[in-house]
């Protein structure tokens, strides 16, 4: 049995193991941290908040200082998804986020149909387009445009 957790994990309940949602890639027991199954890329913040103010002239640039805050990015080894990124302070441990009482999912879904994927609504952006924007103003204006 496979229990959907997150956009990119789930957990195999039969082998107790973490999973990509996207290839099926195992990262680890899911008795521990999913975290430590990934790849991870521990990126400077500045990268991705670039500076707002000239470095030259000001030390505070409204962009995070490397020496409090990093990015980590962590990825499927298989596929290369982003599973999950957190802002944290150097030297820190990744955050353990999830823990489940894996003996008690197990009893909870012993008698559940397994969800093999999530139901998936409409998207609406793609429909705007697809429509030539109308699909807004013909839902809440009661006109085209």
């Amino acid at each position: 049995m496979k229990v959907l957790v997150t956009e990119y994990l789930r957990i195999n309940l039969d082998t107790e193991k973490w999973e990509c949602r996207r290839c099926g890639h195992e990262h680890g027991n899911a008795r521990e941290n999913y975290k430590h199954g990934l790849l991870v890329y521990d990126r400077d913040p500045r990268e991705i908040h670039k500076p707002l103010l000239d470095t030259q002239l000001y030390e505070r640039t409204y962009s995070p200082d490397p020496k409090w805050c990093r990015i980590l990015e962590y990825y499927c080894a298989s596929c290369g998804t982003m599973v999950e990124a957190e802002y944290l302070p150097p030297g820190h441990p990744p955050l353990h986020d999830i823990e489940f009482d894996i003996d008690a999912l197990k009893l909870q879904w012993k008698d559940r149909k397994e969800v093999t994927e999530p139901s998936i609504a409409p998207d609406l952006a793609l429909e705007k387009v697809k429509h030539g924007r109308a699909l807004h103003a013909e839902m809440h204006h009661g006109h085209q445009h």
